[in-house]
């Protein structure tokens, strides 16, 4: 028994000097770089000229989206501003004249150089009027051209998203009725306002 591992020990030993002497290891790296030299796949995209296929959850440039008819989507709630960790939104709202009920952003602004493209504030918006396109080619010589306004980010939308939705009014038939900014209600009556202040 003493005697097989005694030969065991030096069998292992004289195989280990072997490959020391012929720099196995070596070969064995030499093989497998052969091996790929041999059966030789680009991985490298030349591209300008070529582009890669990018996923359907791809997050890429941030862009304001408009309705059908081409009026904004954006109401002006200020929720992708409070949701974006990095505080790259700006927006300052303001009522629609003539329907004090409805809200519309007059300024928006993104500041794109700190932007962390997480998404946060495409979830947050109730109205879908933010959405992550696949636009990557953002590369600028000066950063202040990645200060982008209103107008810049729907542009952004209108090539990107070349299929809008109906309004919500045309949606969703019954929000029209119920919707308080219409004009399809009657206006109230000022005594029947005057009888429920009294009772």
């Amino acid at each position: 028994m003493r005697l097989n591992e005694r030969w065991s020990r030096r069998y292992s030993r004289f195989t280990a000097w072997i490959k020391l002497i012929t720099f196995y290891e070596l070969a064995v790296g030499m093989k497998l770089t052969m091996s790929h030299l041999i059966h030789y796949k680009p991985v490298t995209l030349q591209y300008p000229h070529e582009k890669r296929i990018l996923p359907d959850n791809y997050r890429g440039m941030l862009a304001l989206l408009r309705y059908d008819d081409g009026t904004e989507k954006c109401v002006g709630c200020d929720l992708c501003e409070a949701a974006c960790p990095s505080r790259v939104i700006a927006v300052v709202s303001a009522e629609v004249p003539g329907e004090p009920t409805k809200r519309y952003a007059r300024e928006y602004s993104m500041d794109m150089t700190r932007c962390l493209f997480c998404g946060l504030c495409v979830q947050a918006c109730p109205v879908d009027a933010l959405a992550m396109t696949r636009e990557y080619e953002w590369a600028v010589s000066d950063k202040r051209d990645l200060f982008l306004n209103k107008e810049q980010l729907l542009a952004i939308g209108d090539r990107t998203f070349r299929t809008r939705e109906k309004r919500l009014e045309f949606q969703h038939l019954n929000l029209a009725v119920f919707n308080i900014a219409t004009s399809n209600h009657p206006p109230k009556s000022v005594s029947v306002s005057l009888e429920r202040d009294v009772a």
